[in-house]
């Protein structure tokens, strides 16, 4: 007998497709829901087999070697053959979570919930603040 998707079972769904790291009691209030209903309907998708496995994607394009080498050209034979060494040293290009520009230096940086959001400057921080400052205070 097939099994229905119902309401509770597509927010769940919706929500960790956004964001597939977020926790039980996280997914819980966004759809407003107690966290063992989530975990309960989760762990009914898994065990009829939708949800096959919660992964992990890199984007390739951001890493760099001690070198300075662009590892982007890897994506592809990596893809392929499920083999990739990171090393110590190797650098994540980070971009403004406000302007998208490039992030040198430090970042500056907000934390709230579980989230870390990072700025090429004051300026990038403080409007993203204005502009998401009560989606943040929610989260807190």
């Amino acid at each position: 007998m097939p099994i229905k998707l119902d309401d509770i079972d597509v927010a769940l769904l919706e929500s960790l497709i956004k964001d597939g790291r977020k926790s039980f009691n996280q997914v819980s209030r966004e759809i407003k829901v107690s966290t063992p209903t989530v975990k309960a309907h989760y762990d009914r998708l898994v065990n009829v087999g939708l949800i096959k496995a919660v992964t992990l994607d890199l984007d390739l394009g951001k890493l760099e070697s001690k070198t300075g080498e662009r590892l982007e050209h890897l994506r592809e034979n990596t893809i392929k053959n499920r083999k990739i060494k990171f090393g110590k040293g190797m650098i994540i290009e980070v971009s403004c979570d406000y302007c998208k520009g490039s992030v040198d230096g430090a970042p500056h940086t907000i934390k709230f919930g579980n989230y870390e959001r990072f700025f090429c400057c004051t300026s990038c921080k403080s409007l993203y603040k204005e502009k998401y400052g009560n989606r943040m205070n929610t989260l807190k």
